[in-house]
């Protein structure tokens, strides 16, 4: 059990944490009344309705009790649907990744603590940093892919925003055609096996490269609790981009695996935020043996294939062009 303070959280937020008195809502409609895009429709997604609701204002964002002073903040409106998390501690909170950048998120975590905030990535793919330059102190890790990425794009942002990609308004301030990944200065660079002291509360950073050569993991060892970015979401993970390394993917889900016995939740990056920590030794013998070619593909558009073992799916390319 934590035993911070109720400083990190603001009384808003903490009363809605204990009241439960919220559910997942629907979604709304499409701009303009267009047909909602086929992912929309299987909205809201019902493990939602377990989880504790905190009210918040702005329509972009909800927010959910997932652990003690751990907040998930998803985006259901955008087909990625993220989820970045709050983590509070006594002396500041940890954000583990800023979403898409759609909505304004620095307004948002100002009603939900009132500690100093240090940012730090799962990964540096445009749906996980686009809040970024929001925030003063930014952690990253230290690589190449990482430093490009900080740079910002707009390509890769625009393609969040196409057609079919939104269900629901998008806020009323934004502007569609000045919408990139705006670029972010990393305050300081990290590395395997960093910690990160929240004040009465460590945070372990744990390389686990494959997905992109920077994918993390945290674990919060004394709760038990493992945030697994873009290395383990519930849904198919996608492992077909050119930055996807296979073989340091296979190697990152073995570490993760080895960690069962201390970890009592995962928390992912997409779609759901938790998740049993059964999962991260499917994960790993699921892997395995996709890789051991003890499953068949299924295509799954131009270009890429399906891979399913049990529970488990993975997005990659044909094993002709597999690297």
């Amino acid at each position: 059990m934590l035993g911070f303070r109720s400083v990190g959280i603001h009384a808003v937020a903490i009363a809605a944490i204990g009241s439960g008195m919220l559910q997942q809502s629907a979604i709304a409609g499409t701009q303009g009344g267009a047909e909602k895009p086929a992912w929309c429709k299987q909205l809201p997604r019902p493990e939602y309705a377990k989880l504790e609701r905190v009210p918040v204002a702005d329509p972009w964002f909800e927010i959910y009790k997932v652990a003690p002073y751990v907040l998930a903040i998803y985006e259901p409106h955008q087909s990625e649907e993220t989820i970045g998390y709050l983590i509070v501690g006594n002396a500041r909170a940890l954000l583990f990744d800023t979403g898409m950048g759609i909505g304004d998120l620095k307004a948002l975590t100002l009603k939900l603590s009132k500690l100093p905030i240090v940012v730090l990535n799962s990964h540096t793919h445009d749906d996980h940093v686009g809040n970024n330059w929001q925030f003063d102190t930014v952690y990253g890790m230290d690589t190449e892919f990482t430093r490009r990425n900080a740079k910002g794009s707009k390509e890769d942002a625009q393609a969040e925003i196409a057609p079919g990609e939104i269900c629901g308004s998008l806020p009323a301030t934004f502007d569609r055609a000045a919408y990139r990944t705006r670029p972010w200065r990393v305050s300081k660079w990290l590395h395997d096996g960093d910690r990160i002291d929240l004040g009465g509360r460590t945070i372990e950073v744990i390389a686990t490269p494959g997905h992109t050569p920077d994918s993390i993991s945290l674990f919060d060892r004394a709760n038990g609790l493992l945030f697994t970015g873009d290395t383990y979401y519930p849904g198919t993970i996608w492992l077909y981009r050119s930055e996807t390394d296979l073989a340091a993917y296979g190697n990152s889900v073995r570490k993760l695996a080895a960690l069962r016995p201390e970890v009592k939740l995962v928390l992912g990056a997409h779609n759901v935020p938790v998740a049993p920590p059964s999962v991260l030794e499917d994960l790993a013998g699921g892997f395995e043996k996709v890789q051991d070619g003890q499953v068949q593909p299924k295509p799954a558009g131009v270009g890429k294939v399906i891979y399913r073992v049990g529970n488990i799916s993975f997005l990659m390319r044909p094993p002709a062009d597999a690297r």
